[in-house]
């Protein structure tokens, strides 16, 4: 065999492994794993408002919740490519059952039982080592209406690898279509403003 052959064929195989390699190169420096919300004290949505009488807070533990998070090869993150939670409309508590009633009819909770959020789009910036700033974009699902709506999360990653996710965001019953409820006949007026705040852990 000619001897300009063997080394032309020896050279496109170097170049087809160094090809080859340079490509596999992104998903060997990162990793991209799914962390899933983990039942733990404390850690829940909360939707926060204020009425005439004074201001008021449910509570759901009832979360589930998961992410799609990508860490290079020192442990920074560098990407959320899916993120969501969902829970019982129903499994927000007030601890006062005639308002909690109330609300979920305002709701219309039988009808449409879940809450839902779903990330459209993520902007990561490092705060320190282990903590980052996320400015996310996503649909929110109350009552029936999706609506788009921007949130400030912090996330922090914890010495056990689990992900702590903080944020809270503003809205307004009737951009949902929701009358804001009364109570006591009229003497207690909610208002139309909420905060939705979310306190969640992730183990992958």
């Amino acid at each position: 065999m000619n001897i300009n052959k063997i080394i032309y064929r020896q050279s496109f195989f170097y170049l087809l492994l160094v090809s080859i390699s340079v490509c596999l190169i992104p998903g060997i420096l990162e990793a991209q794993t799914t962390y899933k919300s983990s039942a733990a004290k404390g850690k829940n949505i909360q939707v926060m408002g204020s009425s005439n009488v004074h201001d008021w807070t449910m509570t759901s533990a009832g979360i589930t919740s998961q992410g799609i998070f990508t860490f290079d090869k020192n442990n920074t993150l560098q990407k959320i490519s899916a993120f969501d939670f969902m829970m019982e409309a129903k499994s927000l508590k007030s601890g006062h059952s005639s308002m909690d009633a109330r609300t979920y009819k305002a709701m219309k909770a039988d009808a449409n039982p879940k809450i839902l959020y779903k990330l459209s789009s993520a902007v990561i910036s490092q705060v320190n080592e282990n903590e980052y700033s996320v400015k996310s974009t996503g649909n929110l699902t109350i009552a029936g209406e999706t609506k788009l709506i921007q949130m400030n999360l912090r996330l922090v990653v914890n010495p056990d690898k689990t992900v702590t996710c903080t944020g809270s965001e503003k809205i307004k019953l009737t951009d949902y279509n929701i009358n804001p409820p009364s109570f006591m006949m009229g003497a207690m007026k909610v208002g139309n403003d909420l905060t939705i705040a979310i306190n969640l852990l992730y183990k992958s």
